[in-house]
């Protein structure tokens, strides 16, 4: 094998073992070479360095045992399969295969000697492994045991440990005499006090043989903490590349007389709040610059974005540019609808609404209106980025609860901007970002914080009632729309992903409320409905013309009855802490105190009970997020967005937020001072995700 070359110029063909399939199977896991290949890493290990005794083996446990086999034989029944006695001083167990060959039965005759290793079952006293990995011990040879920790890689369909094991031996085989370029300075590593990277990658995929096998995961691992610090750093430098990619890019210059704002301000029965304003101006700021806007816009439940939003779609529109708006699902985007086309029609905007259940016709004339400019605000679903759909002039998108867009959906519609130009970009969000996440997964972005809500506002009271006192919550919605004169949500939620099963359980909750609430009008809204039927139900609640709404999570956002001052969340502990803020969010619009009673069912698991605790005690979505994000992890909180970019294998951004600032520091300077070497790490931590960095 040519030692000439550095390990990311040999491919994975040229070792032992690698022929065409093997090779095909290994570029689906992005493995195109050796260094590839080596930082493919464990994600845990086996001790296959010490025998156990039987005796002192627990129900579930994998070890490695030494025993001789007593007997064989082929076991038929339901499902033949081998069944193998083995034993050594202490106890015995049996071996069972459901897959094996004659030949594996030959081999285990009475008298073999063998180690296997698999996971111990017990029943009573017997002791079984099912499908054991087994090392025959030849007859007058001493056995030596490994001298290293047995790695178990992630994998996928038709490569098995066995291939990987072999596979990464000769990988450090040649690692060991042909290191790989250390890029990390070696000022850092010496401030950081951090392992050699050959060092680390050799020790990882063949830990000492007395290493604790928690060490191995543990950030106290020095290999481990090597790794958390290059692979934050690569992280935060392409997101810094990514934005000095976007600053140098053109987009249109948005400049007018603010004609339209301020008529669109004169229309509203109320006055901004100074977040609003603030957060506006930093937005019309972005939009007069030709550099490209990619802000983040967030803001609690109720903090006033759709007007934030409204103000920076109309400044591009009296600038001669379209505007799409483009929202998760059609109820959302329905009911932005609803409230654009009342100020576009008094300001004399024409507004177009494109989803995919449109009829025919109808969407012929709304694709015609947006390619020939006479749409100006096109509001929509993923309808509005399809390949049919042609702009005449698009500046601006504005991305409604932006983490349910995966990345390939926000690039299709950014590459509907003019050919040249680059679209302005506004993404919105009601979940707010905790600041370690914030600063981890969005250092690509601009953020802008409405943390101030509208005056007049009252804390929603939140109480958790057990599903036995039902009947009480019956009562009380009854009050509510009979002697206070108020309206109710009704939540209903199934871990089903089905709309079907969903719609139907909202369907049997609406018709047992029918009955015992013979004297309120009841009304329905999920998933199956058709566009018009929804729309049509939303209006006569909001119009005061049904007292109860039984819906699906369908109504988390976007919804706004301020009468509504009373909501039922059946089964909270099927939602996370989000979106049962989300959901609460729909109440306390008003200045009339509001209530949301979790309705929940026992047992509780330890983490409903928290998250339930959480939803009693604050009102606050920043202090909601930060428990969020504790309870589900990164992954769960960023959505869609995770694809394609925040895939950390050894950092954690909760367990390490505190090195955050300073690797973000770092990876600034870095770009400035050594911009091939930011690069170079990129590419080594990040390789194919990196055609994401033009996002």
């Amino acid at each position: 094998m040519p030692l000439d070359k550095s390990l990311e110029q040999i491919g994975v063909e040229s070792l032992k073992g690698v022929g065409p399939k093997l090779k095909e199977k290994l570029a689906k896991l992005q493995i195109h070479n050796l260094l590839d290949l080596l930082f493919h890493l464990p994600h845990r290990y086996e001790d296959r360095t010490q025998v156990k005794p039987l005796i002192e083996t627990q129900d579930g446990e994998r070890c490695m045992i030494r025993v001789m086999v007593e007997h064989s034989q082929i076991q038929y029944g339901k499902r033949r399969s081998l069944i193998c006695r083995a034993s050594d001083q202490t106890a015995s167990i049996d071996f069972r295969f459901f897959h094996f060959m004659s030949s594996q039965k030959q081999r285990l005759q009475a008298g073999t000697e063998l180690y296997a290793f698999g996971e111990i079952r017990r029943f009573g006293r017997s002791l079984q492994m099912i499908h054991p990995e087994i090392s025959y011990i030849k007859v007058g040879e001493s056995a030596p045991l490994l001298e290293s920790l047995t790695p178990v890689y992630p994998t996928t369909e038709g490569l098995h440990q066995a291939s990987w094991r072999n596979l990464q031996k000769q990988a450090v085989a040649l690692l060991k005499q042909k290191p790989t370029e250390d890029l990390l300075p070696s000022e850092l590593q010496q401030k950081w006090q951090l392992m050699d990277i050959n060092q680390a990658l050799i020790w990882l995929h063949q830990p000492p043989k007395n290493t604790p096998i928690e060490q191995l995961n543990s950030e106290d691992s020095p290999a481990i903490k090597r790794l958390i610090y290059e692979e934050l750093l690569s992280q935060q430098l392409s997101l810094l590349i990514r934005r000095k990619h976007n600053q140098k890019a053109n987009a249109f210059i948005m400049r007018n007389q603010g004609q339209l704002k301020n008529n669109l301000l004169q229309l509203l029965p109320y006055q901004p709040t100074h977040a609003q304003i603030r957060v506006s101006q930093q937005i019309q700021q972005d939009l007069e610059s030709s550099r490209p806007m990619l802000r983040l816009l967030q803001g609690d439940v109720g903090a006033g974005k759709t007007l934030v939003a409204a103000m920076a779609a109309f400044h591009a529109t009296e600038s001669g540019f379209q505007v799409v708006i483009m929202a998760p699902t059609e109820i959302l985007a329905e009911q932005h609808y609803l409230a654009f086309s009342d100020w576009c029609q008094s300001l004399d905007v024409k507004a177009a609404f494109l989803v995919s259940k449109l009829k025919t016709k109808e969407k012929r004339e709304t694709l015609e209106s947006i390619a020939n400019g006479e749409a100006q605000l096109i509001i929509g679903t993923h309808a509005v980025f399809q390949e049919e759909v042609q702009y005449a002039q698009l500046g601006l998108a504005i991305i409604d609860e932006q983490h349910r867009f995966g990345v390939n959906q926000r690039l299709a519609l950014r590459n509907k901007a003019p050919q040249g130009k680059q679209l302005h970009q506004l993404m919105m969000t009601a979940t707010p970002i905790p600041r370690t996440l914030a600063m981890t997964a969005y250092a690509d972005m601009d953020l802008s914080v409405i943390d101030e809500l509208p005056p007049g506002r009252t804390p929603v009271q939140t109480m958790a009632i057990s599903e036995q006192k039902r009947d009480q919550v019956i009562k009380r919605i009854e009050w509510a729309c009979h002697e206070e004169k108020r309206q109710v949500y009704w939540v209903c939620t199934l871990i089903e992903e089905s709309e079907e099963v969903q719609s139907q359980a909202a369907e049997t909750t609406a018709n047992l409320l029918a009955e015992q609430l013979p004297t309120c009008s009841i009304g329905l809204v999920h998933g199956r409905l058709k566009p018009e039927q929804k729309q049509m139900v939303m209006q006569q609640f909001k119009a005061g013309h049904l007292d109860v709404l039984v819906a699906t999570t369908v109504i988390e956002v976007g919804v706004d009855v301020p009468n509504a001052s009373l909501m039922i969340i059946e089964n909270p502990e099927r939602l996370g802490l989000a979106q049962l803020h989300q959901l609460r969010g729909r109440v306390g619009r008003g200045s009339i105190e509001s209530h949301c009673l979790l309705l929940y069912t026992q047992p509780l698991s330890d983490n409903a009970k928290a998250r339930i605790q959480v939803m009693r005690e604050t009102n606050d979505g920043f202090v909601i997020a930060e428990e969020d994000l504790k309870l589900r992890g990164p992954g769960e909180f960023l959505g869609t967005r995770q694809t394609g970019e925040m895939a950390l294998q050894f950092a954690d951004i909760v367990k390490n937020a505190t090195l955050i600032p300073e690797i973000q520091q770092t990876a600034k300077e870095l770009i400035k001072n050594n911009p091939k070497l930011a690069e170079a790490i990129c590419q080594r931590w990040l390789g194919y995700r990196q055609e994401f960095a033009e996002v």
